[in-house]
């Protein structure tokens, strides 16, 4: 693992498949906050899909293993530097799996022989972390401080977490002891650090309901319900999140909520680093993609340049 406050590390970056679609404001805004707090981001060549996805439909463990080992192999081919991304399953697969892959003697032999078709081979030791853990261990709270040139004063934000980024890895060694699992503060330490106030928000990490709520979503209403309105309740301006899935969910079945329920919720949902964006003075399309967003914070674009 790199030194804590060694910014400028250089990483291999694995965006993932939401970073192509329904979290492009996400991968946007990482790339352009990532120079101004000393991350150099990689980009993994040749990427493919974690197995968030496709990888838990039949077949047992060894395909989703293979997906990340392939991954893996190409990143060791990039160097030894340490894998970064910033989706949650894309992190608890990767993570996870290269975890068990170093682990598991006769696992590993299972996805190099998979990855012996296409002429690859994962035996290195890499280490795969969460962009959120790397800002917290090797960047720190006051580099983002000291890169704000556009205070967020008077925005009230709605740390919600989530359950992918914090569980099950955050509290251990493995995953960087970077924050705790029920009570995580690196959302609110990051809002603060933008000038923006952090407000009391006791289901930071509940569930949104996930992946069931994308196929299901009569089943997850309730929850993303709790999430609003624990947000509204509390007086936030905007919620914040570091998961794509987190973020689509709360943002995308507002609409729905409001009809089943009889309520009038129309409260943003942003990433952390399209806060970043705007409190670093950054532009509020190209760097913040603010406008990437469903629901729009006309509040925050008030303060965006523009």
């Amino acid at each position: 693992m790199a030194a804590k406050g060694k910014a400028g590390t250089k990483f291999t970056f694995y965006p993932g498949c939401s970073s192509q679609g329904s979290s492009l404001h996400l991968d946007e805004s990482i790339r352009a906050v990532a120079p101004e707090i000393g991350l150099e981001l990689e980009e993994l060549d040749d990427w493919n899909c974690c197995g968030a996805s496709v990888g838990r439909i039949g077949g047992g463990q060894l395909p989703n293993m293979t997906l990340t080992g392939r991954n893996l192999a190409k990143a060791q081919g990039q160097g030894k530097q340490d894998v970064v991304t910033a989706c949650a399953a894309c992190y608890l697969n990767t993570h996870g799996g290269n975890e068990k892959i170093k682990k598991d003697v006769k696992l590993r032999a299972g996805v190099n022989e998979a990855l012996a078709e296409a002429d690859l081979s994962y035996d290195d030791d890499l280490q795969v972390r969460h962009m959120c853990e790397v800002i917290v261990n090797d960047i720190g709270v006051d580099k983002i401080k000291s890169r704000v040139k556009n205070p967020l004063k008077g925005l009230k934000v709605a740390g919600y977490v989530g359950c992918q980024t914090v569980r099950p890895f955050a509290g251990t060694d493995d995953g960087g002891k970077y924050d705790t699992y029920e009570d995580p503060n690196f959302l609110d330490d990051f809002a603060e650090a933008c000038g923006a106030e952090a407000v009391e928000f006791d289901v930071k990490t509940n569930c949104c309901g996930g992946s069931v709520a994308v196929m299901s979503p009569e089943r997850t209403l309730h929850l993303i319900k709790r999430i609003v309105e624990a947000a509204v309740e509390a007086g936030a301006d905007v919620i914040s999140t570091p998961c794509p899935l987190c973020q689509t969910n709360v943002e995308m079945y507002q609409d729905a909520i409001n009809k089943k329920y009889g309520t009038n919720h129309q409260i943003p949902v942003v990433f952390y680093s399209q806060l970043m964006a705007v409190a670093f003075g950054m532009d509020a399309k190209k760097d913040a993609a603010l406008h990437r967003n469903t629901i729009r914070s006309e509040k925050l674009e008030a303060m965006a340049k523009k």
